[in-house]
């Protein structure tokens, strides 16, 4: 036998209410982001939001597992795809200065935009934790490197991964600040100046990097 739905059925698209959630979250960050800045931009009423993604914080939670799956999840990717760490950087940089400057949506990284000016412990600490894990992830990789003989064992890999992530904080507030996308890709390569050469079998610098003027600079 049947059970009977109780209630109304749900007069809106969830995915498409949360999307404009996630951006209203982005452009204005967490603290300055009403309820009824919410219900308005989803177009839909205080009960509503309620009953489908609980109260506001239980919604933020919710869009930040959905940015980390889609437009903040091209670092993951670069750490996994490339093949050593150096490459993974650049290229998470490198893709960090067109997603932070695509029209399409808000400018810089929403995980680091909504910590602004944020007086909520909890949502400070998760957002704090994720940025964190970054940082985390990138050592891993630069300590993994390290034993392969891909980097000199005297890196500091701590310094290293911290320093990358210092420069990922960076592009997203230039972004907001107006910095175009080559103007942060400029950055991006200018950073990895810091790196040290990768080992090669002979010892020797490679000759790419030793011919190179910017690279001793």
């Amino acid at each position: 036998m049947a059970t009977k739905q109780r209630g109304r059925p749900r007069s809106f698209d969830r995915e498409t209410a949360l999307e404009k959630a996630l951006r209203r979250f982005w452009e204005h960050g967490y603290e300055a982001t009403s309820v009824s800045d919410l219900t308005r931009e989803m177009g839909i009423g205080a009960p509503s939001l309620y009953a489908a993604f609980g109260d506001k914080r239980t919604l933020f939670t919710e869009v930040l597992q959905r940015y980390a799956v889609s437009y903040g999840a091209f670092g993951g990717r670069a750490l996994d795809e490339e093949p050593t760490a150096r490459a993974g950087v650049e290229r998470m940089l490198r893709e960090a200065a067109a997603a932070y400057t695509d029209p399409e949506h808000p400018h810089g990284c929403l995980v680091i935009h909504a910590a602004t000016n944020c007086t909520t412990p909890e949502v400070e600490q998760t957002l704090r934790a994720r940025r964190n894990a970054n940082i985390a992830a990138m050592e891993e990789r630069i300590r993994a490197d390290i034993e392969s003989g891909e980097l000199p064992g005297d890196t500091d890999a701590a310094a290293l991964a911290r320093y990358a992530g210092a420069v990922l904080q960076g592009l997203s507030q230039q972004s907001r600040d107006g910095a175009t996308r080559e103007e942060l890709e400029a950055v991006a390569q200018l950073s990895m100046r810091a790196w040290p050469a990768p080992r090669t079998t002979s010892g020797a610098t490679p000759a790419s990097t030793s011919q190179s003027p910017r690279a001793n600079a």
